[in-house]
């Protein structure tokens, strides 16, 4: 089956920083947090302090997966120039997404960076309370907040143009899919996925039914479902994931097979399931039609994230600043 993973995180250094400070490399896959708590980001095998490209590619060969969108997130740390690096060395394996803090004095210096001279059509906003922004900014809304909306209003100028979004769940001040709603009614141009099928809780089930029926309008709000085993408590032996299935199908029902996009949110889910197991999970349901998995393992992130433009913008790319630093 063809795979492409819509939900990868490429490690060229940790340097990750959230609410509990900055993260700190221990080796063999740990890292420590400023306040002392130790996590397992890197499964073994992986890469001691980082989780590299050519490593990856051997995974992809392994698990049969064509391509890869690779996003930023503040407990791995931004890696936008290596995301550039590694998508200049491999065109026809990766594209990728840049973050950026829109509270930066050079926030908009930076998008027009990475659009412009790097060729990103993708931006990723990690806002999580957990592991992103809210973690050390006062609260702010993505539809509201005047520094978002000049990168907002920036992007509009590049239809086509990718914005996903994980604002964590619902018990974080960074919980807003309505701020999703309204941004995907403004910008029709524009595609959003929002990261994670929007934190589903199987306690509250009708909480998540109430954000797809929001979604469900609006054709340019997809979801991803990476990470659902992690949030939803599944380890290896619920392989396949009843709860994971439970809110997958419900994300058919209210959105369509059109709308979903597989990935893992790899490395750090791959330290609680398998990589095998992640990549492979949906296969084992039927939740799905072949012709329906076929768009929910590789036609969607296809269709959303390696448009031909967006491709092109990303091989015609080349970074002015190194050239002149070379030079």
């Amino acid at each position: 089956m063809r795979k492409i993973e819509g939900h990868i995180h490429l490690v060229r250094e940790m340097a990750g920083a959230k609410g509990q400070g900055r993260l700190s490399p221990l080796g063999n896959g740990y890292a420590i947090w400023d306040d002392g708590e130790i996590i397992k980001l890197i499964p073994d095998g992986w890469g001691d302090d980082n989780f590299l490209a050519e490593k990856y590619l051997q995974i992809m060969d392994e698990e049969g997966i064509e391509r890869a969108v690779i996003l930023q997130g503040t407990l791995n740390g931004y890696q936008n120039y290596y995301t550039y690096q590694v998508v200049k060395r491999y065109p026809d394996r990766f594209i990728g997404a840049f973050s950026v803090d829109p509270f930066d004095d050079q926030a908009m210096a930076i998008v027009h960076r990475y659009v412009v001279d790097l060729g990103f059509r993708a931006i990723k906003f990690e806002i999580s309370q957990g592991g992103g922004l809210h973690g050390f900014h006062q609260p702010f809304r993505l539809d509201i907040d005047n520094r978002v909306a000049q990168i907002f209003h920036y992007l509009a100028d590049y239809p086509g143009f990718v914005v996903t979004v994980d604002y964590g769940a619902a018990d974080q001040t960074s919980y807003q899919p309505e701020a999703i709603v309204n941004l995907a009614r403004r910008y029709p141009e524009l595609d959003f996925v929002v990261c994670h099928l929007s934190f589903p809780d199987a306690q509250h089930p009708n909480q998540l039914a109430n954000v797809l029926g929001q979604f469900a309008p609006l054709a340019n709000i997809s979801v991803d479902i990476s990470a659902i085993q992690d949030i939803l408590g599944e380890g290896r032996d619920d392989f396949p994931y009843p709860r994971s299935q439970w809110a997958v199908r419900l994300a058919k029902e209210r959105l369509g097979a059109k709308r979903i996009i597989w990935g893992s949110d790899a490395p750090w889910s791959a330290t609680f399931n398998s990589y095998h197991q992640l990549a492979t999970w949906l296969e084992h349901t039927d939740i799905f039609t072949p012709t329906e998995l076929a768009d929910v393992m590789a036609n969607n992130a296809a269709r959303i994230y390696f448009k031909p433009a967006n491709v092109e913008a990303a091989r015609q790319a080349n970074d002015p600043v190194l050239a002149h630093f070379k030079a």
